[in-house]
């Protein structure tokens, strides 16, 4: 990691400045969307909560529908800012944000908006981890950043390849993913190629049942073996010209 982990405990506790931008970033959002809620008409907003099952996100589709015909802008704005602070502070449930994308946008729209919203997200949280994310990285992940390291160490020549691997794979988590990567410094321009395109075949498949909500029985249901295995093997064919110039060399 170039010398750099061994100034963990001059790190932590962070620095008055990073302490600051990273308040500076969660007030940003909080303050876009208080700009949404001044645009809306007045009326009771109790239904508008993070969904954490599917019958919660089932009564917001059905709120949110009216608002998305009437007040789309405001209805998109809103979604952006709550999918993209979600990624970026790595709270759990971004899956149903993209279920909820298919339910009120449609396919193409709505995987439109995931791609663009958890890339967007990811790069957030990635300039976010540069600045004040090696203490948790270390003290959470202490493993997988040795093994991630490594393996980044080893396909400096095919990054790229190996970064859509581990978006279209189930590998690593891509929360982890988007930490860690200043971290072992994975250059941006490779992050964001593999998550801008790495992304969207998962996006699909939720996005895509999305648009079926009603017949959603458990968010198991979303990948069977026959999505997993697919995303696999999508991620080994982008994977395969790293291996083939290795076998060559």
């Amino acid at each position: 990691m170039k010398g750099k982990g061994g100034n963990v405990g001059s790190r932590f506790p962070l620095s008055f400045w990073e302490v600051g931008a990273a308040s500076s970033v969660v007030l940003g959002f909080v303050l876009c969307l208080l700009g949404v809620y001044q645009t809306m008409p007045a009326s009771d907003y109790s239904f508008l909560k993070l969904p954490r099952t599917l019958e919660d996100l089932q009564i917001l589709r059905d709120h949110l529908e009216t608002y998305t015909i009437d007040y789309t802008a405001q209805v998109l704005v809103w979604y952006c800012v709550v999918y993209i602070s979600m990624q970026t502070f790595m709270i759990p449930g971004t899956v149903f944000m993209s279920l909820l994308a298919g339910a009120l946008f449609g396919v193409l729209k709505g995987v439109a908006l995931v791609v663009f919203t958890a890339t967007a997200g990811a790069s957030s949280c990635y300039f976010l981890s540069k600045l004040i994310g090696r203490p948790l990285v270390f003290s959470l992940w202490p493993d997988k950043l040795s093994f991630f390291q490594e393996q980044v160490a080893r396909r400096r020549g095919g990054l790229l390849n190996y970064m859509l691997f581990l978006r279209l794979t189930p590998t690593l988590p891509n929360t982890f993913i988007n930490v860690a990567s200043p971290i072992v410094d994975v250059p941006y321009h490779i992050f964001f190629l593999a998550t801008l395109i790495g992304l969207i075949p998962a996006a699909y498949v939720t996005v895509k049942a999305g648009t079926a909500l009603g017949e959603l029985q458990s968010i198991g249901d979303l990948y069977d073996f026959n999505s997993i295995a697919t995303l696999f093997l999508i991620g080994i064919i982008s994977i395969t010209p790293t291996l083939m110039s290795k076998s060559k060399s």
